[in-house]
């Protein structure tokens, strides 16, 4: 496997003439938006792969590196694949910085061939790009102070205090109202607390945060009573910092996401490189000790999510 640092078709050609020429340059637009990219990959010798900064353990910024992290890892494997599909043995490698707003866009101008970051699948971003199977079971998590109150802890363990009224009722309420609220910007985490702050009628403040650090930081000072964010990367952020032992992460997936790596609609056969690359990846001997450099040893469940994730050739 390689650290982190199928033959392509001609673009489709329209042969049929249609009377009118707004038909013609529909049909023309069409054609060029689909299955481009292992063409633009062979004929510059270069692949675009765009990351995210901020986004450990599955991609940031390393010292003296462009890129690393489990996602961008991944990536490479994918590079591995365009060389073997499309015969290019020095196929060169375009790292481009992107956070995960201006990815989907980057993905459908074209100007990134791939995004290797910590990506939810969701129905609205498949309006806009298309993904690979999935690289990880993740979902929206939270960081509370170890200071913080025993009752908020149950209420958002558990939903209720124990031996108490359920979420709805008092004194659930009364825990969880008050308090200040921060996910992830721009993340789904936003969007479901801001619904489920509505949802249960709480009197409570949602401040977002731009990035981890700062999240956990604020978690630290008090700014914030609890951080929502993706899980795998709360728990990433919480362990770096200094002050690890003054927070805890709840052992609880408030939502699902799986995470995937982004490619264009419309474009199966890129996509077929990428999610050959990525099951030939699940299955190989070697894949417990990647997925340990960045996670540590895989569980039961995280072997039976890979096996159940990768696809037959």
């Amino acid at each position: 496997m390689q650290a982190a640092p199928g033959k392509g078709r001609q673009p489709g050609r329209w042969i049929v003439r249609f009377g009118l020429t707004l038909g013609a340059m529909t049909v023309s637009m069409w054609a060029s938006a689909e299955a481009q990219t292992l063409d633009r990959v062979r004929s510059s010798s270069t692949v675009k792969l765009g990351y995210d900064a901020n986004a450990r353990p599955f991609s940031f910024k390393a010292e003296g590196e462009s890129a690393t992290g489990y996602a961008v890892s991944l990536c490479m494997e994918v590079v591995e694949e365009l060389k073997r599909e499309l015969g290019i043995a020095d196929l060169a490698v375009e790292w481009i910085e992107l956070t995960r707003e201006a990815a989907d866009h980057a993905i459908r101008q074209g100007s990134a061939d791939l995004f290797c970051g910590a990506s939810p699948v969701t129905l609205t971003r498949r309006k806009e790009v298309s993904f690979s199977i999935a690289i990880f079971p993740s979902g929206t998590g939270a960081v509370l102070n170890a200071s913080a109150p025993l009752a908020l802890r149950e209420v958002l363990t558990q939903g209720r205090p124990s031996d108490r009224p359920i979420w709805r009722g008092s004194p659930a309420r009364t825990v969880l109202n008050q308090k200040t609220f921060s996910p992830i910007a721009g993340t789904t985490s936003e969007d479901w607390l801001a619904e489920r702050i509505k949802t249960f009628q709480l009197s409570a403040t949602i401040a977002a945060v731009e990035n981890y650090d700062q999240g956990i930081a604020n978690i630290l000072n008090g700014e914030s009573d609890v951080l929502f964010g993706d899980l795998p990367l709360l728990l990433d952020a919480a362990a770096r910092g200094e002050n690890s032992g003054d927070l805890i992460v709840l052992q609880r997936h408030f939502t699902y996401e799986p995470l995937a790596l982004v490619v264009a609609r419309n474009d199966e056969d890129f996509r077929i490189v990428v999610d050959r690359a990525l099951s030939r990846t699940y299955r190989s001997e070697d894949f417990p000790a990647f997925f340990s450099e960045w996670f540590g040893p895989p569980d039961d469940t995280i072997v039976t999510f890979f096996r159940q994730t990768t696809l037959p050739e």
